[in-house]
């Protein structure tokens, strides 16, 4: 499997089990939807990983091992040394093949993509995830297997760019940087007319919404690159300009930031604090109702 090739099938990576060198990672977080504004519940995937998944895959916790324990948010990007001490831990090392999923909606695995991209390691993403490695027959392992770390931490190569700051965004917004915010959360959720999780209704100032649900066909596979096109849009793809996403957490912007990475798009960023560090603070403004046209 090559690493420039971002998506692999079930059938393809059935055919990979057990060859030297291959990691597979679960990255399932459980964090349901808000039930009122506020309404914050996350745990580790860890039990239904126990429960189900694929044969010798690792549990990638990214709610506790592969975050910043300090940075006042969910999920925050660990430090390069940390996220290289943990991975070697979890058997990747400089030659590892890493391909990641998830049991949920492909966002998790997205971020754990992410993550990886921007430090230089390439991943694929298996297409559909457990749901589609389930409809196509495959065996699923349970329990924990004995898994040895890797005898050398995997080559970092740090890419700053591929991060937004609160800084950067809040510029943005004001119009005092360049670059163009897209919020990849549901429409009702950008708008306000849905309850969120986080302190503050609305979106930052001056975002596009493109919900990275509108990604995916209805299996959980990513749509073809010709459909992402027109779902994003021209005013994404069109002239290169730094693109900064954002979502609640910075999970389903993840997907978003994958779909465009797909599509050659380059400029692209990740505000990791995403509305969960920005709503909390109530000097920076947030705003209702739908995008501008």
């Amino acid at each position: 499997m090559s690493t420039s090739t971002w998506l692999i099938s079930p059938a393809a990576l059935h055919a990979r089990l057990g060859s030297p060198g291959l990691v597979i990672f679960d990255a399932t977080v459980d964090l349901p939807a808000p039930r009122f504004d506020g309404d914050y519940r996350v745990t580790s995937g860890y039990v239904g990983w126990l429960r189900g998944h694929l044969p010798g895959a690792r549990h990638a916790d990214l709610l506790v091992d592969l975050a910043a324990p300090n940075a006042g948010y969910s999920f925050a990007m660990p430090t390069v040394q940390g996220f290289a001490e943990h991975l070697a831990r979890l058997g990747v090392g400089p030659r590892s093949e890493v391909v990641v999923y998830d049991r949920a909606d492909g966002f998790w695995a997205a971020r754990l993509w992410w993550m990886l991209h921007s430090v230089g390691l390439g991943a694929a993403l298996l297409d559909g995830g457990y749901q589609a490695w389930q409809r196509a027959g495959l065996a699923i392992g349970t329990g924990v297997a004995s898994l040895a770390p890797a005898s050398a931490p995997p080559v970092l190569r740090p890419r700053a760019e591929c991060w937004a700051s609160l800084e950067e965004v809040h510029a943005i917004s004001l119009g005092q940087a360049p670059g163009r915010l897209v919020c990849a959360l549901a429409q009702a959720v950008f708008d306000g007319s849905a309850a969120t999780r986080y302190s503050r209704r609305g979106h930052i100032p001056g975002s596009l919404n493109r919900p990275a649900r509108t990604l995916f066909e209805s299996d959980g596979r990513y749509r073809p690159t010709s459909a992402l096109a027109q779902v994003l849009g021209p005013d994404l793809l069109g002239d290169g300009s730094r693109l900064v996403l954002y979502c609640g957490g910075g999970i389903s912007a993840a997907a978003t930031a994958f779909a465009l990475t797909l599509l050659g798009r380059e400029n692209v960023a990740l505000y990791d604090g995403s509305l969960q560090q920005w709503s909390a603070d109530p000097a920076l403004p947030m705003t209702t109702g739908a995008a501008p046209a």
